[in-house]
């Protein structure tokens, strides 16, 4: 079980919008077949308990995703490869996301509540999509990555600045925990 390391939401390539993907591209720069580069982007989100994860947060320039978890959908596995929504419902609803490249911060997000979409998966077949609920959200939070566009961007400063304090009053609040732990 291979995984990649996060980057911190100050590297640039996390802020970066990426080129379409080019499987010969693929080829010459990685030293792995992309069902296993797939696999490893799986394993990698599992260890840091998400649902979805880009290429460019670990640092790789492909316009890919992927996303799923066991309690979604019984543990369907999407790999989204040059995704793009097609069609978004005009009905949207506002929910908590958090964000592997952010961890402990959630942020209140409003977003379309179903999209259509297109995408390859990790055998290169064409897909074409509805998704509703967190799948749709999941997809659309996603793609923002693959546009340079991380979700602290989708809220107000003032927002963004009250989730953050409370996102380090938690980490102290566990980090006192942890001290206490360590001194028994």
């Amino acid at each position: 079980m291979d995984k990649f390391v996060l980057l911190p939401p100050s590297d640039p390539r996390v802020l970066s919008s990426i080129a379409p993907f080019d499987i010969n591209e693929f080829k010459k720069i990685e030293k792995i077949e992309l069902k296993e580069f797939v696999d490893n982007m799986f394993d990698t989100t599992k260890l840091y308990g998400g649902i979805g994860l880009s290429a460019n947060q670990v640092g790789k320039p492909y316009r890919m995703f992927i996303m799923g978890h066991p309690e979604i959908h019984n543990n369907k596995r999407w790999t989204c490869i040059n995704p793009r929504i097609v069609e978004a419902s005009k009905q949207t609803t506002r929910l908590k996301e958090g964000c592997l490249t952010f961890p402990f911060l959630f942020l209140d997000i409003e977003r379309p509540s179903a999209v259509k979409v297109k995408y390859f998966d990790e055998e290169l077949k064409e897909q074409e999509e509805d998704m509703i609920g967190i799948v749709a959200r999941c997809f659309q939070h996603e793609l923002d990555h693959m546009n340079g566009i991380i979700f602290t961007e989708k809220v107000s400063k003032f927002k963004l600045n009250y989730a953050m304090k409370k996102r380090d009053k938690e980490i102290r609040k566990v980090q006192k925990r942890w001290k206490k732990y360590a001194k028994n």
